[in-house]
């Protein structure tokens, strides 16, 4: 009488391990077909002395619910607040940097007075170390809070 219980439990919970495990691989494809790519803005400079712009889309590998890039080598981290209003004219990137916005928002202009507005979330690559550089505006009324992580190689690309 008890193997008749059992095989029917049996049964029922293999069952359900395959309705689960199909769940969430089903879960991980819908994931995965509706994500936005990772996007850093790079900022770079040119043959021609000016500031040039790149999208670059992160690689990221893994489980589609905890996908990872590859390790970044950073020697640091700075937190930079700067007041609404502030306007850095032309300058160049103090060193290789990633620049990411936590709070507030801002503005890059680069050659030929193209735009990138800068919003929480944003991931910049700053790489013109040379040349004419770009302006940096804080626009809105807060604070533009920024996480800057220098890289650990200063080699130019």
């Amino acid at each position: 009488m008890r193997s008749m219980v059992r095989w029917p439990i049996a049964v029922g919970l293999a069952g359900l391990i395959v309705l689960v495990s199909r769940t969430q691989t089903d879960r991980e494809v819908v994931v995965a077909q509706t994500r936005k790519p990772v996007v850093v803005t790079r900022l770079f400079t040119g043959q021609d002395g000016q500031t040039h712009v790149e999208e670059i889309e992160v690689k990221l590998t893994g489980n589609p619910l905890n996908e990872v890039s590859e390790m970044l080598k950073v020697t640091g981290a700075e937190i930079h607040r700067a007041p609404a209003g502030r306007v850095n004219d032309w300058h160049n990137a103090p060193r290789r940097q990633y620049v990411i916005t936590l709070s507030g928002r801002g503005e890059i202009e680069v050659a030929g007075g193209k735009k990138i507005s800068l919003e929480p979330g944003h991931i910049e690559l700053a790489e013109d170390t040379t040349g004419k550089g770009h302006i940096t505006r804080v626009v809105g009324n807060e604070d533009r809070v920024t996480i800057q992580l220098p890289l650990a190689d200063q080699t130019a690309r």
